[in-house]
């Protein structure tokens, strides 16, 4: 998925979004495109009008590390934007090894620890979004209407951009819905940058640019955002509305794993849904004990 042309894109886009007064650079003629020209860039970054071209044009590969980091300050780019550059300059060095086409699995011990947080809510989210496993207030906050055991079934599992945009209960979880999913494709854009030529990541982006306009339009637009840290508005079916801050963490391996944690405010209405659902869950957990011995 990585590729010349992938590079091109982005620094087209966001080339485009720039005006000359944004970066101190004087106009001048009449500009029939939007943004920076080729050469006003190029003169930012220090380079050729030429080289930069070839870049744009896919026709240059291995760009230096102090060129990719010109062209980057040049750009203004957020610190994950000036990341995804890179990835997308250097994907041999972004990727140790080739991408796995086997379905993938959380480690027991992730398992465990997910399932030791008792008043957290939960989800382990795999290299191409994928639910790979979630505890108990996990699934219920996020997924309620689907199996508890669906990230056990490969070829089944739920995946966190494709339900955003293709499930129609996922869209109507989101109070900000459009918030959402715009922070879905930033981190898919992340995920496929550092995950380059996998099958089964460019089947899905292929999927969601047939059946969600809206995800296409995303995906052009290239949005790049690790999303680590924030705040989702939810619109609860069991528990009513609220803010949950979330966090998202990543082990120090090559598994590309991510750990999806989402804890309320202290006394925030968000704290009274997390307990409200809590209960709920150990209600249904009782229901499904008395049927399995009834």
């Amino acid at each position: 998925m990585t590729s010349p042309s992938e590079l091109g894109e982005f620094l087209r886009i966001r080339r485009a979004a720039l005006q000359p007064g944004d970066v101190g650079v004087v106009g001048y003629g009449v500009r029939r495109v939007p943004g920076l020209r080729r050469e006003e860039l190029a003169m930012l970054a220090g380079v050729s009008a030429t080289y930069y071209t070839r870049l744009e044009q896919g026709l240059s590969v291995n760009a230096s590390e102090a060129v990719i980091d010109s062209i980057a300050r040049a750009l203004n780019l957020t610190a994950d934007e000036r990341a995804h550059l890179f990835d997308l300059a250097r994907p041999q060095r972004s990727v140790r090894r080739k991408a796995q086409v086997r379905p993938d699995h959380a480690r027991p011990g992730t398992l465990r620890l997910i399932n030791s947080l008792l008043g957290t809510p939960a989800v382990i989210i795999g290299r191409r979004s994928e639910v790979l496993g979630w505890n108990t207030l996990g699934h219920r906050l996020v997924a309620g209407h689907l199996d508890v055991d669906s990230p056990t079934r490969p070829h089944d599992r739920p995946n966190t951009t494709r339900m955003i945009f293709l499930d129609g209960h996922t869209r109507e979880l989101y109070g900000r819905w459009s918030e959402e999913a715009e922070r879905a494709v930033s981190s898919l854009r992340v995920l496929a940058a550092k995950n380059p030529d996998d099958p089964e990541l460019v089947a899905l982006v292929g999927e969601l640019s047939l059946k969600s306009p809206e995800f296409g339009k995303l995906w052009a637009q290239h949005p790049v955002a690790a999303c680590v840290s924030g705040v989702k508005q939810f619109r609860h079916p069991e528990v009513g509305d609220f803010e949950l801050a979330f966090e998202v963490l990543t082990p120090p391996d090559e598994s590309m794993h991510r750990l999806l944690m989402f804890t309320p405010e202290p006394g925030s209405p968000a704290e009274e849904a997390i307990q409200l659902l809590g209960r709920e869950v150990d209600v249904a957990d009782v229901d499904s004990t008395a049927a399995r011995l009834g």
